[in-house]
């Protein structure tokens, strides 16, 4: 029994549902939604490997469910489960595999020739089988794309069980025929799983147009984009990239880079001394992190030194809060926050970093409110991309889901506007070795949900989840 299992497939689940996880309605799905159909077909049908294709498992019912003209689903083999003979079933189709059980055909599906010939195995319904094996051991991921509506339903699916998965990748919403929805795809916690190592943290096994979606890449690119095109200055020490965007979802996760270590207690006490007005930490008994001996370690693993090209400090490079008056920055949290609270639709919610006379490096940052989300939006007219950007990121992040949290909305977009983006040319080979690095999924934002004024938020309210 052992040896069978070490030779059953594990697979994928690729569904969409409603808000109650309602997945159809006398057995036909209640939306036409033509762009979340290609997503399907895409995912599934997508092979690294030419010679290979997937298989899609579905029971009886989803198969009968399918019209006729996309029966047997193209380019896949067609496992169909069912205990019952079944006259719509070809059994003569090369294309179609039929099995009485879930178990079966993982096991079949692990063997000879299938363990050369099929190159991933997606489950996708229907619901009584998914309520068995959705959240079961053998799942490595869900590609859930999540429909913003309610409607009645008499098939549903159980919900993503987040004690056991963790969100890889969130689109941005989409609205089409007037129904909004986002493209979801959560990774079963590999240090759930006994014995785990390094290996076990790799997620190549995702379909490539899912893993390249993950939203570090963005920034990935960028840097690569820096050192390998960038315009090199006069005394070659920049290479630099002018007028870049990144762009993050905030509804689910948080972009903390995994790629790059990020001093969250740094980015954390830099925030929360935004927010309280003080110049200096100590006024209010903080620890000051960046003469600690961690922010020292941190700066040494880069094995590099920051230069005056780096800016002032070389994780502070876009926040000098400190050179504004604190009293006036105060007053602009709290009118962004009167504005946020009471005339959401201004269209200038805005905050500025630092007196632009005082820096090369200003930040400008605009905030937007729309279906209970608020986005903001940052613009950086200089900065570092190894150390600055990742560190700013976090920063405007954490502010955003700060101040979403105290308005008493969601927390929606983070896009980084970026002027002159660079690097020192005697940190490209720490940043090639970056780049050599698989992304992981991010870690989710969880706040005191006691706190609802912003001035009473202090560290310890900040919880980050699988940092």
């Amino acid at each position: 029994m052992e040896a069978q299992n070490a030779q059953r497939r594990s697979y994928q689940v690729v569904i969409a549902a409603t808000r109650d996880m309602g997945i159809g309605i006398d057995m036909k799905l209640p939306w036409d939604l033509p762009n979340e159909y290609q997503f399907f077909q895409d995912v599934t049908s997508r092979t690294s490997d030419p010679r290979k294709r997937n298989a899609t498992i579905m029971g009886r019912k989803s198969w009968e469910a399918t019209p006729l003209e996309f029966r047997p689903l193209p380019g896949r083999l067609n496992v169909v489960l069912t205990r019952s003979n079944c006259h719509s079933i070809p059994t003569d189709d090369d294309n179609v595999m039929v099995c009485g059980s879930m178990e079966s055909a993982l096991e079949l599906l692990g063997k000879p020739p299938y363990s050369f010939s099929i190159e991933k195995v997606f489950f996708i319904g229907g619901g009584e089988l998914l309520r068995q094996y959705m959240n079961a051991p053998s799942c490595d991921a869900i590609h859930l794309t999540e429909v913003d509506i309610s409607v009645p339903c008499d098939t549903f699916a159980p919900r993503v069980d987040t004690c056991l998965y963790r969100p890889w990748y969130s689109s941005l919403p989409v609205v089409e025929n007037g129904i909004r929805y986002s493209f979801n795809t959560y990774v079963r916690r590999k240090d759930l799983i006994s014995g785990s190592g390094l290996e076990a943290e790799q997620y190549s096994f995702l379909p490539k147009i899912v893993f390249e979606r993950h939203e570090e890449l963005g920034y990935l690119n960028l840097v690569q984009q820096i050192i390998s095109h960038g315009d090199l200055n006069d005394n070659n020490t920049l290479l630099s990239k002018f007028g870049c965007q990144l762009r993050f979802n905030l509804r689910k996760t948080f972009p903390l880079l995994k790629t790059k270590k990020v001093l969250w207690v740094g980015v954390v006490e830099e925030i929360l001394q935004l927010i309280s007005g003080s110049t200096y930490p100590r006024e209010k008994g903080i620890n000051h992190i960046w003469e600690s001996d961690e922010a020292k370690e941190y700066l040494d693993s880069f094995g590099v030194e920051a230069t005056e090209e780096d800016g002032d400090h070389p994780l502070l490079t876009g926040l000098y809060w400190r050179h504004s008056d604190a009293s006036q920055e105060l007053s602009q949290i709290s009118d962004v926050i009167n504005k946020i609270k009471n005339n959401p639709h201004d269209r200038g919610i805005t905050l500025s970093a630092c007196k632009l006379s005082l820096s090369s490096c200003q930040t400008f940052a605009q905030f937007y409110v729309a279906n209970g989300e608020l986005s903001c939006q940052i613009y950086q007219s200089s900065t570092e991309a190894s150390l600055g950007i990742p560190f700013s990121i976090a920063a405007y992040s954490l502010l955003t889901c700060i101040i979403a949290h105290v308005c008493d909305v969601a927390a929606g977009d983070f896009i980084h506007l970026i002027g002159d983006a660079h690097v020192n040319t005697s940190h490209t080979k720490a940043i090639q070795k970056q780049l050599q690095i698989s992304p992981k999924p991010f870690p989710i934002l969880k706040i005191n949900p006691e706190k609802t004024k912003i001035e009473h938020v202090e560290a310890s309210d900040l919880d980050l989840l699988d940092v």
